[in-house]
């Protein structure tokens, strides 16, 4: 964490000073705003987290409850929520505090006696160390919390106007907030008033049954729920030894996904319900939590729970479904306009819960959207950056729908149904990556390169998320991941690999960052606002194949060294070396002639360049960026 560079800081280090919007930003919702977000869920959390580093963005949410979220339905945190958590500030904590998960028993009926269930297997939850963060579990209302705190301690200050509920809007296209949105007040001495508010942009991160997907004609298709799930939280005593690993039961009587949760003692369970009848008209939600405990207790033979307090359950139904867009611009308009209103998460993708992907997912669609709103709205980027939202994020939807289909039909399978007695634990291991959140892959678009420049850094595939690896930062020697120095500032990273020569001698480096500093066609150059900081746009780092000791920060170009805050001071930590045992190089595959790895304010790789490639650099981010 930097700070001090506006002058000495005596209290907390994580609360910014107040800019913008939200220098004196007043407690009743205005009439005209520029993001109107609906729902804060984890979608519209990360959301308004992201928006507000960009004070210059008037931004509300709004959710209908009087206040926030007690008890989270979602628990489950897949390592790459804890890379983003990271980005924001926050994942130590969240470590400290949830449940970690390591292993994942396989419990399956006794051969000898079929009535009884025995352990199988218990495979590690990540044999191949797909990330240097563990997946967790930990309360859906504490992430938000950590999310709201990040908002309300950063420039612009949000915090959500809680008690009020969107009813629905409607798109004028005239003037400059052409969204007007009817809203009611549910709490608070207004409640019952009905208002109508007007914004440049809505986003509906308001779950499933969404009104802002409603008011855009958006809908909901796929496949109907056909099987039930009773879900509880609960603190129990029990005989059964694995209560705090999480677990896959198959019995002949039913399955269970197992999940311990923080704490030490609650923990939850998925109990199979069975296949619901068509003319079921949803009775099976009226099952009592008397008979969830029951059935969890017949699956669990001939270990029993004992429950002696429940946090929360409820009984859900299985259903995959998926819009078939994200925005508003219907297809006739595709290419005339620009959205004007977005859906997140529950809103346009809808899956089951046992491969803890719902929040997961949703976190990544406001990540991803958030940067976006924030460069469009402060001049960085044409609108057409917000074209890109839905044709990338859809995808991924459609892709995690396929995986929890899949997923979830073997979950509730008997056992002698499914081809080898090994399937489930099979598919649990080969399919590591996906769950975990690594399989997300851009294909090339407005901010996502082609690949024959890969074999330059092999280990960054374009269009997945930047994987992190240890360099070692000069100015104070210490070791460091690199992708963990990049922060949810909105800012594009761009991570330049030298050649071989060391810092200060010919090189292609040093002629890279002469151009990149001083030259009229860098972007550095054309898009750096005057008055601004020299790194304000683009985080640029340069690693070296020396060691540390090798490098002489006095002969390091000035591109690396930038000066920083109202005092002009240079920021050093730009500037890092391989570490003797942990070579980046060899690590990630990077060419010993060079290279340049531009890297997306959402951490995703969006080029691989040669060093010598200026041209190719400022063309890429030609149709991105606006001169200023």
């Amino acid at each position: 964490m930097q700070f001090h560079h506006h002058g000495y800081v005596s209290g907390d280090p994580r609360i910014e000073e107040a800019a913008g919007h939200g220098v004196d930003r007043p407690e009743e919702l205005p009439d005209d705003m520029d993001v109107l977000i609906v729902g804060t869920g984890p979608a519209g959390m990360i959301l308004a987290a992201q928006l507000s580093q960009f004070p210059e963005v008037c931004t509300r949410i709004i959710e209908r409850r009087p206040g926030r979220l007690e008890i989270g339905q979602a628990d489950g945190i897949q390592a790459r929520s804890v890379e983003t958590f990271q980005a924001f500030g926050f994942a130590n904590q969240i470590v400290d505090e949830a449940y970690h998960i390591t292993e994942m028993c396989f419990w399956k009926p006794d051969p000898e006696n079929p009535e009884n269930i025995v352990r199988t297997a218990r495979p590690l939850d990540d044999p191949q160390g797909i990330s240097e963060f563990p997946h967790l579990i930990v309360n859906q209302a504490r992430v938000l919390d950590y999310f709201a705190e990040f908002a309300a301690h950063s420039p612009g200050r949000i915090t959500p106007d809680y008690g009020i509920e969107f009813l629905d809007l409607q798109n004028t296209g005239e003037g400059e907030y052409p969204i007007h949105a009817r809203l009611r007040y549910t709490a608070g001495n207004r409640e019952g008033e009905e208002r109508t508010v007007r914004a440049k942009y809505v986003v509906g991160c308001d779950g499933a049954r969404s009104p802002v997907r409603s008011s855009i004609g958006r809908k909901l298709t796929g496949d109907a729920a056909n099987h039930a799930w009773g879900v509880m939280d609960v603190l129990a005593n029990t005989d059964f030894p694995d209560i705090r690993t999480k677990c896959a039961i198959q019995s002949v009587n039913g399955s269970i996904l197992h999940i311990p949760r923080e704490g030490g003692h609650l923990f939850r369970m998925y109990v199979d319900l069975g296949e619901v009848p068509v003319d079921d008209n949803h009775a099976v939600r009226d099952t009592s939590l008397e008979d969830i405990i029951d059935k969890a207790n017949s699956i669990l033979h001939p270990y029993s729970v004992d429950v002696k307090s429940v946090a929360w359950h409820s009984v859900y139904e299985v259903g995959h479904r998926l819009s078939d867009k994200f925005d508003d611009v219907s297809e006739a308009e595709t290419g005339e306009r620009t959205p004007r209103v977005f859906i997140t998460g529950d809103a346009c993708h809808t899956h089951s819960a046992k491969a803890g992907q719902g929040m997961n997912v949703s976190m990544q669609d406001g990540f991803n959207l958030g940067w976006k709103l924030g460069h469009v709205l402060t001049g960085t980027s044409p609108e057409e950056l917000l074209s890109t939202y839905s044709e990338e994020r859809q995808v991924i939807a459609k892709n995690l729908i396929d995986f929890d289909k899949e997923w979830s039909t073997l979950m509730a399978a008997k056992p002698e149904d499914l081809p080898d007695e090994s399937t489930l634990e099979d598919f649990y291991v080969k399919t590591a990556e996906f769950p975990a959140g690594f399989m997300t892959e851009y294909t090339p678009s407005l901010i996502t390169g082609g690949t024959e420049n890969q074999g330059l850094a092999s280990g960054f595939p374009i269009g997945k998320r930047f994987k992190s690896a240890k360099a070692n930062r000069v100015c104070d020697a210490n070791p460091v991941h690199l992708g963990h120095q990049a922060v949810a500032d909105g800012r594009w990273r761009i991570y330049v690999f030298a050649d071989r020569p060391a810092a200060g001698e010919a090189s292609r480096l040093a002629d890279f960052a002469e151009w990149f500093a001083h030259d009229d066609a860098s972007p550095q150059v054309r898009c750096t606002p005057q008055d601004a900081d020299d790194d304000a746009v683009f985080d640029t780092k340069v690693v070296y194949q020396q060691p540390h000791t090798d490098v002489d920060l006095s002969r390091v170009p000035q591109a690396f060294l930038p000066k920083v805050g109202e005092f002009g001071l240079v920021n050093r930590d730009k500037v890092y070396a391989t570490l003797p045992d942990e070579d980046i190089f060899e690590e990630r595959g990077i060419s010993r002639d060079g290279a340049i790895v531009v890297v997306r304010p959402d951490q995703y790789v969006s080029a691989v360049l040669p060093l010598t490639d200026r041209e190719g650099l400022a063309e890429f981010f030609g149709p991105i960026l606006v001169e200023r």
